[in-house]
């Protein structure tokens, strides 16, 4: 088996080398060099996967759920409802502009015929 063969069968094992290409931060080319010189058994790749590793820990869903109780205990009630009562003053403010430009709009002008003057 080719050395070719054996890094896309390394890489297939190690999915998580993707989001390294995917987002430049490196190219096929330097991980196959890599793994020409160093192989798959090296602490080199540890940085590659312990990120991901922890990466993908943190997106499963025991880990979500968590942060998400975290996050909704954090939550200032007071402050949500002084917002909440902020926009709902603001659109109803927009709502009255649009109602009244509406009201105008239906008082059309209808204009004086040329032939006509004042009062005729």
């Amino acid at each position: 088996m080719s050395k070719k063969e054996e890094f896309k069968i390394f890489v297939k094992d190690h999915p998580e080398l993707i989001r390294y290409v995917k987002s430049g931060e490196m190219s096929w080319q330097k991980f196959f060099e890599i793994y020409s010189i160093y192989g798959t058994d090296n602490n080199i790749w540890n940085k590659y996967f312990s990120n991901n590793d922890s990466d993908s820990s943190s997106s499963s869903n025991s880990m979500s759920v968590s942060d998400l109780i975290k996050m909704v205990k954090n939550v200032d009630l007071d402050s949500v409802q002084k917002n909440i009562t902020n926009i709902s003053k603001a659109l109803g403010l927009v709502q009255s502009l649009i109602s009244n430009d509406e009201v105008v709009n239906t008082d059309t002008y209808v204009p004086r015929p040329l032939y006509k003057k004042f009062e005729d």
